[in-house]
């Protein structure tokens, strides 16, 4: 696959200051409210605040990881990540000695990372400690102490990780979706660290209703008409679940209270059948790696949490990669199925308007909303039944990983992420 990253914007690559909005927070404030006071329905759900393990996650440009050290955290994990001799390895970021974290150190002999502390040195491919340089050549600690390490990966132009129970890691690319892996792209993307929730990130971008009425004022969506409801299924394809739309109505009656119109004198005339390529107007023609797909809805998620929307031209993916409890990654990326000449209209679209409009301001609007959350206690409604599923899917398939752990004998409860590399 071919793969260019188009942006350079830089993530936060430590988690922000946490602020006192996460479960404990949240608990206290409940009360005896009507509705759905938690979401035991789904207890591993519920139970993933700081997100699902046993999966790879991008956690910055590949840029942006060189032979210095570098902090990151991942599902509550502080993770050290550098690069030597073209190759990332990830440790865990934590000197066993006395506790300080590795990303502040530095590499002192090819292959290794010392501490900043005392000197203490790790192989970057085991994490053997190999020498404790305050201690001399013989220092009878070393080839005593081992540091967890993890899988890293690059593809799209970002590093991944992946941290487990003690599981071999998968192929990244079965992971990643299914056309991003078997067709040459061109992709802009955008990291971004952001306040909130990685769940209230995933149930965003995946809800049903939020577009049509947040995303009016957005000005990717200026000139682009919007139906005020839609009549909506979910239907799942292997690791997929798709939001199908049915019927789309633009304009709506309410009774004592007046009209509510999607549409604009200034605005693109709505298509006369429903799509499930786009949501908004027109039929340009569909790529053809795009049409290969057969979607059959234009919006579909799968786990840990990827949001796959696909328009005519190129779809638009988003990764939330889960910090800790109270805070997420927000991967943007944008792929145009194209290669060598024809990705040059992409290149000048995506500089020039798309990560100003798209993955700034109508994704700001999400951004927003994510950070004032605040659910459970919750009163769902009708087209919440894509959240529903979606939840659906996460407990499924993670009662799917459980049962494989037991089989292997591991459990999440005993079981460290010492991923060899």
């Amino acid at each position: 696959m071919v793969a260019e990253n188009v942006t350079t914007e830089s993530p936060a690559l430590a988690p922000a200051v946490r602020k006192p909005r996460g479960e404990r927070a949240r608990r206290s404030r409940r009360g005896k409210l009507p509705g759905r006071q938690d979401w035991s329905s789904w207890p591993h759900y519920q139970s993933a605040a700081a997100g699902f393990r046993g999966y790879w996650y991008p956690v910055a440009f590949s840029s942006q990881i060189t032979g210095k050290p570098t902090g990151v955290t991942l599902l509550g994990e502080r993770i050290m990540v550098m690069r030597d001799k073209g190759t990332v390895y990830a440790l865990k970021d934590r000197c066993p000695h006395r506790g300080v974290p590795l990303s502040y150190g530095s590499q002192q002999f090819p292959g290794t990372v010392s501490c900043v502390y005392h000197g203490w040195t790790f192989d970057l491919k085991n994490g053997d400690l190999v020498a404790a340089i305050t201690d001399g050549p013989d220092s009878p600690i070393c080839r005593k102490v081992t540091q967890p390490t993890f899988e890293t990966a690059e593809r799209l132009g970002m590093v991944w990780l992946f941290v487990g129970d003690g599981e071999d890691a998968p192929p990244i690319d079965d992971q990643l979706p299914e056309e991003l892996v078997d067709n040459p792209a061109v992709v802009g993307a955008r990291i971004q660290a952001r306040e909130g929730n990685w769940r209230f990130a995933v149930e965003n971008g995946y809800d049903e209703g939020h577009a049509k009425y947040l995303h009016r004022t957005a000005l990717w969506r200026l000139f682009k008409p919007m139906p005020v409801w839609n009549e909506t299924r979910i239907e799942q394809r292997g690791r997929w679940i798709y939001r199908v739309q049915e019927k789309q109505y633009w304009d709506a009656e309410f009774e004592g209270l007046g009209r509510w119109t999607g549409q604009a004198w200034y605005k693109k005339k709505p298509p006369k059948t429903v799509t499930n390529i786009g949501n908004t107007s027109g039929h340009r023609e569909v790529n053809p790696a795009i049409a290969a797909q057969e979607f059959p809805g234009f919006a579909s998620v799968s786990m840990p949490g990827v949001l796959r929307i696909a328009y005519p031209t190129f779809i638009h993916y988003e990764f939330y990669v889960p910090v800790d409890a109270d805070n997420h990654l927000y991967v943007g990326v944008m792929a145009n199925f194209a290669s060598g000449i024809k990705t040059l209209p992409f290149y000048a679209k995506y500089l020039g308007a798309v990560r100003w409009l798209f993955h700034g301001q109508f994704s700001g609007q999400d951004k927003w909303m994510v950070e004032v959350t605040d659910a459970p206690p919750e009163r769902l409604y009708r087209p919440d039944d894509s959240l529903l599923q979606w939840r659906k899917l996460a407990e499924d398939v993670t009662e799917e990983r459980l049962a494989r752990l037991a089989e292997a004998g591991l459990t999440p409860e005993d079981a460290e992420p010492e991923i060899v590399k």
